[in-house]
């Protein structure tokens, strides 16, 4: 690259950094000026308002001011927030204003132009842009084309174009470090760039280096589900979040942050993204946990957490029975016998008030089952309330006259007098008017949580009705079919039973149980939800995934994950892809591979490929660095004496550590005996954040996530089962630049079958 190709870059570089500098100065005047307005209203707030005269209501007058001085605030706030906003955006452009130039033509007969790209748009004060936000269509040029010609898509159609310059920045703090021109989509030298930094306790949203098979998977407006499977590393999550970033960019006017939701694997992995969006200049989706989702409805109930999930795999306790409640064809059966509900099998509870049987269930039962066929579930539940609701208020007027009511109208204070009233110095003709007046007010009051109960639906027993349902299963499908044995599902059963008993459920029941639940109710989710992401597709089950399905049935859904990773449920996997789709339209379906590894160096890729049946389909990015190494020591000691070494080793290179155990017990311990002698911070629970510097980690908690340098603690024969294989494979491709494995005496045979070359021995 010519110095004087470089020089009259930066003058460009200086000459749009001083017009941001301007842009700011202008705004930063705004926002001070519409803080003092905010300040001002407030202050004057109370002089507006007029008493009027006599009473002790508002006049129209003063209604009308206050009105108006509540609508002039909310606009002031308003234009507030949109500058503190702005002004967030031109801080972040004010140090690195743009990352590429792209010089073309509109074909046939276009002028040559010339734009820059970076993370937002920015125009001068006639409104001509001087940079393009890397999500603006024209920008697909640098993402998807070569030089030469070039079609991209724009809201008025395809667009075709003829490339002639794509040029790279690396801008740091106002100066070109580099610059380089390339015919590639995105050069290896910005990749390398990026890839070589070190990693972070918050995930990068690096446009940058944003490939072309991302930006297909980033820019798809027309899939109802678009189902991503990537390698470890591929830039999956990172594809995903410049995704929603998008497309809240794309359908600005009619899509909200509120509208998007993300199901992450933890909480962990949660806080480790949060800040990408907004350094994107973008507020922050919805954010949670298929578990907190479920778990929420069920605020008195302990349901499974994901230390239990992982426990239970591993000690290979999940059975034939968890195995088909959690498919697609139990779905299917509990829909299918929701409907026979209407006939019969609905159990429902007592109404208690004051401790007596208010309305008993046969009661409540009669009057659900004593509508007429042609009444849906739905219409009974409403109609069923609606019933009880009119018992209730005729329980007022006999209850009215009943010596508790009497004692609590002796007993009242004038200050709860005051309280009863309707408003002050509330007159009647006569005692007996009053009476019956605070008499009828105790009575509705106390009656409030039983009319609150039937509202909530707390007189169906979901409980007894699902438990019901599991005990004839059999009748209704033969079990056989599904590999289940009859002693195998009564199991099954008096699990769910003995668990409900202590308040407890586990994650393969709760799903259908909710489901079962919002079929009884009419219960149709959130009609709002517009996006619906899941990462880690592969822990989920199909059950699950089509109950999701049905609570946001406006939604369209992108699903990313790595079959190659299943901790949670590699039983059912490799048939995940075919189960999922069975639940979409073909033709809105689309399946996109991403089959590059971009985390780790490509001696790290190489041997964490050969630990998986299919690993020769994963692409390295060539990135070079050390072999992992690999130490099989004599004793337990000596994997210590072994672990602190490489710790100090990776320190020296600026190398933050995560020494990923199999289980959090192995992590608990191993934590204890490290940090006699070096500082180091163990994640038990997802609740945590990820410190900086050197971690332990328990392999279950890692998904995700990347580090410097990994170390696989206690890779010893017999620690892991063949069953362990994708553990094994998420354990060892979180590391980016150094990787090591550590056994006792005589190492793990899965690891042990990769090609010798691969590694460094000791």
């Amino acid at each position: 690259m010519a110095e004087k190709d470089k020089r009259q870059e930066q003058q460009h570089l200086n000459a749009i950094i001083d017009q941001i500098k301007r842009a700011e100065q202008k705004l930063a005047r705004s926002i001070t000026n519409a803080k003092a307005d905010i300040d001002d209203i407030n202050r004057t707030f109370g002089d507006d308002v007029h008493i009027g005269a006599g009473d002790d209501s508002i006049s129209i007058a003063g209604a009308l001011s206050i009105h108006q001085q509540q609508q002039m605030l909310a606009e002031r706030n308003n234009a507030w927030q949109r500058s503190q906003q702005q002004l967030s955006v031109l801080q972040k452009l004010e140090k690195n204003p743009y990352f590429a130039r792209i010089d073309f033509r509109e074909l046939p007969s276009g002028h040559p132009e010339t734009i820059y790209i970076g993370l937002a748009s920015f125009t001068d004060a006639q409104n001509h842009f001087l940079i393009y936000d890397w999500r603006a269509p024209i920008s697909s040029i640098y993402y998807d084309g070569n030089l030469g010609k070039v079609t991209y898509q724009t809201p008025d159609g395809e667009q075709v174009v003829e490339v002639s310059l794509k040029r790279q920045f690396i801008i740091e703090e106002g100066q070109i470090v580099s610059l380089f021109d390339t015919q590639e989509t995105i050069g290896d030298q910005m990749l390398l760039t990026a890839l070589s930094h070190n990693a972070s306790t918050q995930m990068q949203g690096i446009v940058t280096t944003i490939q072309q098979e991302q930006n297909q998977i980033i820019r798809d407006t027309k899939s109802d589900l678009l189902f991503v499977q990537g390698a470890a590393g591929s830039g999956k999550t990172s594809a995903i979040m410049q995704r929603v970033a998008y497309l809240l960019y794309r359908y600005r006017k009619k899509l909200t942050s509120g509208q998007v939701v993300m199901f992450s694997p933890n909480m962990l992995f949660n806080d480790y993204v949060s800040q990408v969006l907004p350094e994107m200049g973008e507020q922050n989706m919805v954010q949670m946990t298929y578990l907190q989702y479920v778990a929420r409805r069920l605020p008195k109930v302990q349901v499974q957490d994901l230390y239990e999930q992982f426990e239970a795999i591993q000690q290979n306790t999940i059975t034939p029975a968890t195995r088909f409640v959690s498919d697609l064809a139990f779905f299917q059966l509990v829909t299918s016998y929701a409907h026979q509900l209407q006939q019969g099998g609905v159990h429902f509870r007592n109404l208690y008030f004051r401790k007596q049987v208010l309305i008993s269930r046969a009661q409540i039962a009669n009057i659900y089952y004593g509508f007429g066929p042609q009444y849906t579930l739905l219409n009974r539940i409403d109609g069923t309330k609606e019933a009880l609701i009119k018992i209730v208020q005729r329980k007022i007027s006999s209850e009215m006259r009943k010596k508790w009511v009497q004692e609590q109208i002796q007993n009242l204070s004038q200050e709860e007098l005051r309280q009863m009233y309707d408003y002050p110095d509330q007159e009647f003709k006569n005692s007996d008017d009053e009476t019956k007046f605070l008499a009828r007010k105790i009575v509705t009051n106390a009656l409030r949580p039983v009319v609150k109960k039937i509202r909530h639906n707390s007189f169906i027993n979901i409980a007894a009705t699902y438990y019901e349902f599991l005990k004839i299963v059999p009748q209704l499908l033969p079990l056989s079919k599904y590999q289940v044995s009859d002693a195998q599902w009564q199991n099954f059963v008096a699990q769910f039973a003995a668990d409900w008993s202590q308040h407890k459920i586990s994650l393969a029941n709760i799903s259908p149980y909710l489901y079962l639940y919002d079929l009884l109710t009419g219960h149709h989710g959130d009609l709002t939800m517009k996006f619906v992401f899941i990462d880690e597709i592969q822990d989920y089950t199909p059950f699950q995934l089509a109950y999701l399905q049905y609570n946001f049935p406006r939604a369209r859904y992108t699903m990313l994950g790595d079959l190659n990773q299943a901790i949670l449920t590699h039983d059912n996997s490799q048939t995940l892809l075919k189960e999922i789709t069975r639940l979409f339209d073909s033709e809105k379906t689309r399946v996109v591979q991403l089959m590059h590894s971009y985390r780790s160096t490509k001696q790290i890729t190489e041997f964490t490929k050969h630990l998986l049946t299919v690993g020769e389909k994963i692409i390295p990015f060539n990135r070079p660095g050390d072999l992992p190494n690999i130490k099989v020591a004599a004793s337990a000691e000596q994997m210590l004496q072994a672990t602190r070494e490489q710790l100090r080793a990776n320190q020296q290179q600026n190398y933050a550590t995560a020494i990923i155990t199999k289980d959090l017990a192995q992590a608990q311990q191993l934590q204890q005996q490290l940090q006699q002698h070096v500082p180091i911070t163990l994640i038990k629970s997802e609740n945590q954040r990820l410190a900086a510097g050197d971690l332990v980690i328990p392999a279950y908690l890692a998904k995700g996530l990347e580090f410097d340098a990994v170390i696989m603690w206690n890779a010893t024969a017999g620690q892991f089962t063949n069953q362990d294989q994708q553990l094994i494979y998420t354990i060892t491709s979180r590391a980016m630049h150094r990787l090591s494995i550590i056994a006792n005496q005589q190492l793990d045979p899965i690891i042990a079958a990769v090609p010798k070359d691969l590694a460094q021995w000791q």
